[in-house]
């Protein structure tokens, strides 16, 4: 049997601040449990909620050097459905009520966890056949097995993967403060290495010292080899294409299951959705305070409220997409100028506009469930997760052609008809508003076309059951 070790910064339900988390903690339970023995390890945050700490059995601790002092490591365990967790502590860097704060102390926290994963191996008894990395917080495990850890044999022969779920975030600081922490030689930091303008990269390092590259879609594998997505990597992308794929990511189809759903007011099917989604549609409107009435366009948004996310296009014709033929519902935290931007809208329009300016998990169900269409308008999106929820509640998705979203959403033909949703090509606004009056008029004029896009759309598999077959074909190839 095959040995895989995840190692994350995050991972549901522990701990989650992105699509990443879902990733860590989907994924190993989809994969073939008489083939692989995956296990995951994450830092024991103090935020964790309490009743996955009453689960936590201690299992060893030691002393580790880290640059000039020596670190406690102590590692915690549990199972979850069948998987196996492992949990780094010390709450000198793990305190705090979230699990990132400031560059510089992350950029110290991470060494520490990579080598503290690596080196807790031995004292647990497992040993990987593959470790498998996520972003640039695991950066420097490739790395660091590449270095001293070779003076042991139970480390020889053991492979990495390095997974980018976001280039954007790479783990920059200056090299002279990374050297010190990380004790790696001055032989790690030149230009071909983790040396990246100047500064000292986590992320590079992992790239180059990974036997295996993946990232989260097709299209945003072949779109970080060039300038405008590569995040000044695009060199090195391009020099590792060999070993480079894109895998997209899945959802956890037991939880986002209209027919299922503890959150929506109505349970529906791909065979029920006609009858039955438009009451959830009035039970959200009687919510949010809405004109209630299933028989206007209700469009939502649930994201990151960021540049990244397409908002800027947004801003430039938020007056004409708040059109009295349409409700408008966004939920989500991010930069303060669209926060204050849906909330200035929302007063404006209060029968039609809901700005939800904090997160929710019940009301991210009940807007999937409710709304017509979704809006997406991404810069870049290496792969996303919502446009996939939305399929799966029978909610038409409106996306821009980018990264994991062209991948996941093919765009409506009218002459053909073929099609789960609308995309736009260029980033541009105009473009997009096109695409949302198109959208409209098929759903107003001509709606036994809108439910086949609908039909086509809840047919789709986006499951994890799929990403895992790929998962495990490349771990056999390794």
């Amino acid at each position: 049997m095959k040995k895989v070790l995840f190692v994350a910064s995050e991972c549901v339900p522990f701990m989650k601040t992105g699509g990443l988390a879902d990733v860590v903690g989907s994924l190993p339970k989809y994969i073939n449990r008489d083939e692989y023995d995956i296990r995951v390890m994450i830092p024991k945050y103090l935020a964790i909620p309490q009743k996955y700490k009453d689960e936590m059995q201690y299992l060893t601790h030691f002393y580790m050097d880290m640059a000039w002092r020596s670190q406690y490591v102590g590692v915690l365990t549990c199972v979850l459905e069948g998987i196996t967790f492992y949990f780094i502590d010390n709450e000198y860097y793990f305190a705090g009520d979230r699990p990132y704060g400031a560059i510089h102390e992350d950029i110290e926290k991470f060494a520490f966890f990579s080598k503290a994963c690596l080196s807790a191996l031995p004292a647990i008894g497992f040993r990987p056949d593959i470790i498998h990395c996520h972003d640039w917080q695991t950066g420097l495990v490739p790395v660091m097995l590449h270095d001293s850890f070779q003076n042991n044999q139970f480390y020889w022969g053991i492979k990495t993967i390095m997974t980018i779920h976001n280039l954007k975030f790479q783990g920059r600081w200056d090299k002279k403060s990374v050297m010190d922490l990380t004790g790696l030689s001055e032989y790690y930091f030149t230009p071909d290495k983790l040396e990246a303008y100047g500064d000292a990269n986590y992320l590079k390092g992992g790239l180059v010292y990974a036997d295996r590259i993946t990232t989260v879609s097709n299209t945003y594998a072949e779109e970080i080899k060039t300038p405008f997505y590569g995040e000044g990597l695009d060199g090195l992308m391009n020099a590792r294409s060999n070993c480079l794929s894109g895998i997209v990511n899945g959802i956890d189809y037991e939880e986002y299951n209209p027919a299922t759903d503890p959150y929506i007011i109505k349970n529906y099917d791909a065979i029920t959705f006609r009858k039955e989604k438009s009451k959830n549609k009035k039970a959200l409107q009687q919510e949010l305070g809405l004109a209630v009435n299933d028989k206007v366009f209700m469009m939502g948004i649930v994201s990151r409220l960021t540049d990244q996310k397409g908002l800027d296009l947004v801003d430039y014709v938020i007056e004409e997409i708040c059109a009295p033929d349409t409700q408008f519902v966004v939920l989500g935290t991010g930069d303060a100028k669209y926060e204050n931007l849906f909330r200035h809208f929302e007063w404006k329009y209060k029968d039609r506009v809901s700005a939800n300016i904090y997160y929710s998990n019940e009301r991210s169900h009940r807007i999937y469930a409710s709304c017509d269409a979704f809006l997406m308008p991404s810069l870049f999106e290496p792969c996303g997760l919502s446009q996939l929820m939305s399929l799966r509640y029978g909610t038409v998705p409106i996306v821009r052609e980018t990264g994991g979203l062209k991948d996941t959403v093919e765009p409506y033909n009218q002459y053909e008809c073929t099609g789960t949703g609308f995309s736009f090509r260029n980033y541009n606004a105009h473009e997009m508003l096109g695409t949302i009056r198109y959208a409209k008029d098929v759903y107003y004029n001509r709606r036994r076309e809108w439910n086949k896009i609908i039909d086509r759309g809840m047919a789709k598999d986006f499951s994890w059951v799929n990403s895992a077959k790929q998962y495990e074909e490349l771990y056999r190839n390794m």
